[in-house]
């Protein structure tokens, strides 16, 4: 009946009386985790999205959803906690409501099917928390009956406010505030359902998928990028590389004995010394003498005697010879 519900409290009273509540139980040494929406939309991402979306597909949520939204967008939801198939929350409305959902785990046989229908089509874990899958892998998560979002019959709905119907407007509050907070937190999502949302990334790794990337031709770049990367020459005719600029031969390096490096320089010496003993004298100005060498060689001795002979009329030079 009418009566029993309490006067309508104003969205601007509703935010004072949150404050305070805030204010009182992180006193206490609470720790809140508030529900912050910017905008009017609840949900950004592809995981907060399809929470919603599977949300609103309920018939049996339908009257209650748009007061849920209004609340949860004017900041209601004081406090959101999720954890293993269990959501408490509290809702500040002509008081501070507490909330309490606990949703089924997700059963062994489902998430087998869904692991294996998934299997090497995630490529990573951020493609996965990101929301960037395939249409086929988006299909199958998100599917109603076997997805991994929770039917109706799988939540269970408890608010101490005095409305008695299956979903009040704090309950909704809350399950919309789930969608938010999967914006921030998708693997909140995994958690909430009780599944490991890291083995959908190593069913990237079975056997059937390994065997059947090796034996797959590796196709690394086509020839013009190799030479580009390699600095050669791709030839059209054969698969082996030739060298675009071949290196000229190095010269060896030949070891020359000590011995003979020490003649070669001292044989420039010993010609000029040559050259000067036969040379001629220069001629010397009159009234001068010609300075003599400090020590004459055998050489120097012998052309003198020669010179000598030469200047002796004929007698005198076989007597010469004679005497030799």
């Amino acid at each position: 009946m009418w009566f029993q519900f309490k006067p309508y409290v104003s969205v601007a009273q509703r935010r004072a009386q949150a404050m305070r509540e805030v204010a009182k139980r992180t006193k206490k040494g609470a720790t809140l985790s508030p529900v912050k929406i910017e905008g009017r939309k609840i949900s950004t991402t592809f995981w907060g999205k399809a929470w919603c979306a599977n949300l609103e597909a309920y018939h049996d949520y339908a009257n209650r959803l748009p007061r849920g939204a209004s609340y949860v967008r004017n900041g209601s939801v004081i406090d959101l906690q999720i954890s293993p198939s269990t959501i408490t929350a509290l809702v500040s409305g002509s008081e501070v409501y507490e909330i309490k959902i606990t949703i089924k785990q997700l059963s062994k046989d489902q998430w087998s099917s869904i692991k294996t229908r998934c299997a090497g089509q995630i490529g990573s874990l951020i493609e996965l928390l990101q929301g960037k899958l395939s249409k086929h892998v988006l299909d199958i998560v998100t599917q109603a009956k076997d997805g991994l979002f929770p039917k109706p019959a799988e939540i269970k709905m408890e608010c101490n406010c005095p409305d008695y119907a299956g979903m009040c407007k704090h309950l909704a509050a809350v399950m919309y505030g789930v969608g938010a907070r999967l914006d921030s937190q998708p693997e909140l999502l995994f958690k909430l359902r009780q599944v490991d949302h890291l083995e959908l990334i190593q069913g990237a790794n079975s056997p059937s998928l390994t065997a059947s990337k090796s034996q797959a031709p590796k196709i690394l770049a086509n020839d013009s990028a190799l030479g580009d990367i390699f600095g050669i020459e791709m030839s059209p005719e054969s698969d082996a590389p030739q060298a675009k600029n071949k290196p000229a031969r190095a010269t060896r390096a030949v070891k020359v004995p000590k011995a003979a490096v020490k003649a070669k320089a001292i044989a420039p010496k010993a010609a000029a010394a040559s050259k000067a003993v036969v040379a001629k004298p220069k001629s010397v100005k009159a009234g001068t003498k010609a300075k003599a060498p400090a020590e004459k060689t055998l050489a120097q001795s012998s052309v003198a005697k020669l010179k000598s002979a030469s200047k002796l009329p004929a007698a005198k030079k076989t007597a010469v010879k004679r005497s030799k």
